[in-house]
């Protein structure tokens, strides 16, 4: 079976917080190869940070087990994270429609140096209209910033 539920901020335990961590690095390791270890222990702690404080955060159980997290701020994906084991199986396509029908979101960066998540959210109705040299915080991981053309695919 499998589930999303919203985590409130109130709701985001240490326990829940190091598990969806957990998954991170993982999803990390198996899509991001351009980062190195000390890039993936810096991103750490800011993505940990982003968990606690965004405004939405979508956990996705399957089978009773985390799966995957979606964190969603005004309109915008801010992150989607699927455990390797579960890529492919359209789960994460199962958490961006929901959060079309629920919170009309319109926009995500995307690592270009990611081309599967580039190709993820093009199926999903997103198309580039600007690219970064630098990702936010200014390291050097140029970013695709994306637009939904407002509808969600159904397939």
């Amino acid at each position: 079976m499998t589930d999303i539920i919203a985590i409130g901020k109130d709701r985001r335990t240490r326990p829940l917080v190091s598990e969806l961590l957990e998954i991170w690095e993982a999803s990390v390791r198996a899509s991001h190869h351009f980062l190195t270890e000390d890039d993936i222990l810096g991103l750490a702690t800011q993505a940990e940070g982003a968990m606690r404080n965004i405004e939405t955060l979508w956990v996705l159980y399957d089978s009773r087990r985390a799966a995957g997290f979606m964190g969603v701020q005004n309109r915008k994906i801010e992150m989607l994270f699927l455990h390797p084991d579960c890529f492919r199986k359209g789960l994460g396509k199962m958490l961006v429609k929901r959060a079309f029908r629920n919170l009309d979101v319109e926009y995500v960066d995307v690592n270009e140096q990611n081309p599967d998540a580039v190709k993820f959210y093009e199926r999903m109705s997103f198309k580039v209209f600007k690219r970064n040299e630098h990702d936010s915080e200014g390291n050097p991981f140029p970013i695709l910033e994306m637009k939904s053309s407002g509808e969600c695919p159904d397939t």
